[in-house]
C-alpha cells in the first residue's frame, strides 16, 4: 500500500527513466534517417568529423592546461609556485571532463546513428567496399575479413571470433538504443538474455572513444574478453578505431602496453585490477602500464562488483632469499645495537653498584659515630 502511495505521489522510477531515454532515442533514428543515402566513404567520415568536434569543445580548457603544464616544467618556476599551478591543473581537469560530457551529450544521437548504420550496411550486403586508407591496409594484416585490392578495401560481413564464425547480421533496436543510453550515462542497464547487450554497448563505446581517452570493456572471464573485442571489434574498425584484449598479451609487457594505448580496450575484471595494483608498486613513471582511466563499461555487473569483490586482488612474489631477505640486511644493524646496549647497561650496573657500595659504607660509619656518641 505504501509502494502505491509513493508510486502516486512520485511517479514510478522506471517509468522516469524511461522518459528521460527517450528523446535520445528519437533523436539518434533522426539522425540514423539522414545517413541512407550517404555513400560508404560519406558514412566513415563522419568519425573524424565528430572528433574534431569534440577537440574544439575542449579547445580552450585544453590550451589552459597545456600552457600551465609548460610553465610547470620551466626550470625557472620555484616549487611553491609549482604546487599552485597544479592545483590549477586538476581544477582545469576536472572542467575539461564537463565540457567533454556536455559535448558527447551533443553528439549523441549522430554517433549511435553511425554505428546503427554500420551494423545495417554489414548486415545487408557481404562486403562494404570503401576506399582504402593506411588503417584498412593496416587491420588486413590481422583480420581475414578486410581484403585491399587495388585503392578498395572489402570489409565482409564474415569473420572469426575465438574459433566461432560470426555472420552479422544484427541492427539496433529502439530498446538497444535506450540501452545504449542509460549506459553511457553511467546508468546500470538490465537487459534479459537474448536482447543484445553486448550490441547495446557498441553505442556507448564508439561515443566515448571518440575523445581519444581509451574505453574499457571489462567482462567476467577471459573467453569473453577475447571473443568480443573480435566479435565486435570490425564494427569499430571501420571507423578506425583500435581495438585490443589486454588478456592477449603478458603482464607489463610491450603487448598490453600497447593494448592500453588503443582507443576500445577489452579484459578481465582482474587483468585491470592486476594491472592498477603493478603501476601503484612502481618507482618510475616509465614504469605504468594504464594510462589515465576515462570511461568504462562493466558487463555482467553484479559477478564483478558484488560477487568478485568479495575476494581481494592481492600480488605477491618471490623475493632475493626468500623469507631470510630482511634478515640478512638487518642482522649486523641489530647485532651493533645489542653490543651498545649491552655495554650501556653494564656501565649502568657497575655505576648503581658502586653507589650502593658507597651508601652502605657511608651509612655504616654514621651508625658507629653516633653509638660512640
Amino acid at each position: 500500500m505504501i509502494g502505491g502511495i509513493l508510486k502516486k505521489l512520485f511517479g514510478d522510477k522506471g517509468q522516469k527513466d524511461l522518459k528521460e531515454l527517450q528523446p535520445f532515442v528519437e533523436a539518434a533514428n533522426v539522425e540514423h534517417a539522414k545517413l541512407g543515402e550517404l555513400s560508404n566513404d560519406e558514412l566513415r567520415a563522419i568519425t573524424p568529423m565528430l572528433k574534431a568536434k569534440i577537440k574544439e569543445g575542449l579547445k580552450g580548457v585544453d590550451d589552459k592546461i597545456a600552457t600551465l603544464q609548460k610553465k610547470a616544467t620551466d626550470p625557472s618556476t620555484v616549487i611553491d609556485e609549482k604546487e599552485q599551478i597544479f592545483q590549477e591543473i586538476e581544477t582545469l581537469e576536472k572542467e575539461s571532463d564537463v565540457v567533454l560530457e556536455e559535448v558527447l551529450l551533443d553528439i549523441l544521437p549522430q554517433a549511435f546513428a553511425v554505428v546503427k548504420e554500420t551494423a545495417k550496411r554489414f548486415t545487408e550486403n557481404e562486403k562494404v567496399e570503401v576506399t582504402a586508407n593506411d588503417f584498412d591496409k593496416e587491420v588486413s594484416e590481422t583480420r581475414e575479413n578486410v581484403e585491399i585490392i587495388g585503392d578498395k578495401a572489402f570489409w565482409n560481413k564474415t569473420w572469426d571470433a575465438s574459433g566461432t564464425e560470426v555472420i552479422w547480421n544484427m541492427i539496433h533496436y529502439d530498446v538497444q538504443l535506450m540501452g545504449g543510453a542509460a549506459l553511457h550515462k553511467g546508468k546500470i542497464a538490465e537487459m534479459q538474455t537474448g536482447e543484445g547487450k553486448t550490441l547495446v554497448a557498441t553505442l556507448p563505446v564508439y561515443l566515448n572513444a571518440l575523445s581519444g581517452k581509451g574505453v574499457h570493456l571489462i567482462t567476467v572471464n577471459d573467453y569473453l574478453a577475447r571473443r568480443d573485442a573480435l566479435w565486435m571489434g570490425p564494427i569499430y574498425q571501420f571507423h578506425g578505431l583500435t581495438v585490443d584484449c589486454i588478456d592477449n598479451h603478458e603482464p607489463h609487457s610491450p603487448g598490453r602496453i600497447k593494448a592500453y594505448n588503443a582507443d576500445i580496450v577489452f579484459g578481465t575484471n582482474n587483468e585491470f585490477g592486476f594491472d592498477y595494483l603493478r603501476d601503484n608498486m612502481v618507482s618510475e613513471p616509465d614504469g605504468l602500464v594504464q594510462r589515465k582511466h576515462h570511461y568504462a563499461i562493466i558487463d555482467e555487473v553484479d559477478s564483478v562488483l558484488v560477487d568478485d569483490a568479495r575476494t581481494p586482488l592481492i600480488i605477491s612474489g618471490p623475493t632475493p632469499r626468500g623469507d631470510e631477505h630482511e634478515f640478512n640486511e638487518l642482522k649486523p644493524k641489530i647485532e651493533k645495537l645489542v653490543a651498545a646496549q649491552r655495554k650501556l647497561v653494564t656501565t649502568l650496573i657497575t655505576e648503581a653498584k658502586s653507589k650502593l657500595a658507597k651508601a652502605n659504607a657511608e651509612g655504616g660509619e654514621k651508625k658507629e659515630t653516633k653509638k660512640n656518641s
